[in-house]
């Protein structure tokens, strides 16, 4: 991909009790009535890492079966009102996402991309102003959303997680592309691996 900047998927993260905190509802409220600019922009209306992202609550640091929604139907009012950034699609050979990040999140040494035991892939990052005051602890494992953002999706069963590629273009945009697995589609498609009377 030209005019892009491919980044580095980590497979190798034993982080014990990364997002083991949920972000209730009512605490997301509480964010963002601080108004703080770059909360709004991070979780704001639209965004990847919004909890409203698919038209209701939904913790992001929970997984999300993505690719079981077609994107029309999901971010269908966000479309309409101009406010989505996110698309997500699949094709023969790979499950795709497009993201626009928001301003302040789209640089190249702050978004990273994980794999959590080959089923959750997990975009996240911390932001730069609190970056400071979490460097005692891991911040994953604490009240997250104070100190970073994060969106884990759960992968397609014949997503290829070791070959994921991921993007970030000079207009901050993100593109995750996970190739399908082709023996797995064959061989479920064929029924081979199925017990037969």
């Amino acid at each position: 991909m030209t005019g892009c900047l491919k980044l580095e998927v980590q497979t190798e993260d034993q982080t014990p009790h990364k997002w083991c905190i949920s972000l209730a509802e009512d605490e997301f409220k509480r964010l963002l009535s601080q108004g703080n600019p770059l909360v709004h922009k991070v979780f704001g209306e639209g965004s990847l890492f919004s909890p409203l992202l698919f038209g209701k609550f939904f913790d992001p640091s929970d997984a999300f079966p993505l690719w079981d929604f077609e994107s029309d139907s999901l971010l269908s009012n966000l479309r309409n009102s101009g406010k989505s950034s996110v698309d997500w699609f699949q094709t023969d050979q790979a499950y795709v996402l497009k993201a626009e990040l928001p301003a302040g999140v789209g640089k190249t040494n702050n978004v990273q991309i994980h794999v959590e035991k080959g089923k959750i892939v997990e975009i996240f990052g911390q932001l730069k102003l609190l970056q400071r005051e979490s460097q005692k602890k891991d911040w994953r494992s604490c009240n997250w959303w104070e100190y970073g953002y994060v969106r884990r999706l759960e992968l397609p069963e014949d997503a290829d997680w070791r070959r994921i590629e991921a993007y970030l273009s000079i207009d901050a945009v993100l593109e995750i592309r996970i190739p399908r697995n082709l023996l797995h589609s064959d061989t479920s498609a064929s029924g081979v691996g199925k017990n037969s009377e």
